[in-house]
């Protein structure tokens, strides 16, 4: 176990759970380091965070204080407080994805986000270790626990796709949205499609990654969402 993941756990262990018991529900948020040329893409960031905090739902994302990231950070921790968000981040992308307006900067020359805007922060070493932590905080989550996709670029689909296929192979049993703002996502809704069509993707399995065009259709269709029953029943060890 590195030194990360011990953290991490130390970090999940604590804040999983409500005064009840009942673990909390987790969204993860892929997203873009922009905003988008539409302003509407930053609007569709900013009422997500604030749809999560309504329903009481924490985030963890990818620790970026820039773009659309840092939208849907600072917009629920306004409302729930800094323990509603975890960002994890891998060191190289720090002087890339986080702005200095709110921070400090530290002794590695590594930008410090103000914990009171943006929420508590992992720094890792690499980006797989970025994604599997982020999905762990998921898998523990409560009900309607899941991940939801805004806009965003290679990064942001390549995310996107590792979790719908984990899901395919069976590793997961957690809901994949697409928050389609403004069609942004057609194309590979159309993809979906055309891949089911042509005998690639299992028609039932199409499913596996579902379309909203809201923050609360989201939010809703992970709570509804139902497992595939054309997922593959493989035995997997420990991802």
């Amino acid at each position: 176990m590195t030194a990360d993941s011990t953290i991490l756990q130390a970090a999940v262990a604590s804040q999983n759970n409500i005064s009840n018991g009942h673990p909390r529900t987790k969204i993860c948020v892929y997203c873009g380091a922009a905003p988008g040329a539409s302003p509407a893409h930053i609007e569709a960031a900013r009422a997500l965070g604030r749809a999560m905090a309504a329903n009481n739902i924490d985030l963890v994302y990818g620790g970026g204080t820039v773009g659309l990231m840092g939208e849907v950070a600072k917009s629920l921790c306004a409302i729930n407080g800094p323990e509603s968000v975890h960002g994890i981040i891998p060191e190289a992308l720090v002087k890339y994805e986080r702005d200095s307006t709110y921070g400090t900067v530290n002794e590695h020359n590594h930008i410090v986000p103000e914990e009171s805007v943006y929420g508590r922060t992992t720094v890792v070493k690499d980006m797989h270790t970025r994604k599997k932590l982020m999905a762990e905080e998921v898998f523990a989550g409560g009900p309607g626990s899941g991940f939801i996709g805004l806009s965003g670029g290679f990064g942001t689909m390549e995310e996107i796709f590792e979790t719908t296929t984990w899901n395919q192979l069976g590793i997961h049993n957690r809901g994949i949205v697409l928050l389609n703002i403004e069609g942004y996502w057609d194309g590979i809704v159309q993809w979906m499609d055309r891949a089911a069509d042509e005998g690639f993707v299992k028609p039932a399995n199409k499913n596996i990654l579902v379309n909203a065009d809201t923050p609360e259709g989201a939010i809703k269709a992970l709570r509804d969402y139902q497992v595939s029953d054309a997922i593959y029943q493989l035995q997997w060890g420990s991802q």
